[in-house]
């Protein structure tokens, strides 16, 4: 079973950006799909954007054309850059397969607020 730690996340303006960070445990890594899911509270947990082995990449409506996804497979690493940050945007933001299986993290909280 992959272990996965977030980290990158914190406090940030609106209109402000962040870099989050992914570690998985397995070498097999570079086969999954990732994804990059996040859930704000009282809300269902969402899936944001996720990225193939080969580096292919699909968003939700919510995020396009503000919100990266990347990888690098040689480091077991998946990142995610945020850009132009709202509040909507609020949320304790995992990492996971698409779709998930096993365990989760413990996420990393992202607060946009001014």
């Amino acid at each position: 079973q992959v272990q996965l730690v977030e980290s990158g996340g914190g406090l940030v303006q609106p209109g402000g950006s962040l870099r989050l960070s992914c570690e998985a445990s397995r070498s097999a890594f570079r086969f999954y799909v990732m994804g990059w899911y996040r859930q704000a509270p009282g809300k269902e947990r969402e899936l944001v954007a996720h990225i193939t082995g080969g580096g292919s990449t699909n968003y939700a409506d919510s995020v396009k054309g503000r919100f990266t996804i990347s990888r690098d497979n040689a480091k077991n690493m998946v990142y995610l850059q945020m850009n132009s940050l709202t509040p909507e945007d609020t949320a304790v933001y995992y990492c996971n397969k698409n779709p998930p299986s096993g365990s989760w993290g413990q996420g990393t909280q992202v607060t946009v607020s001014s």
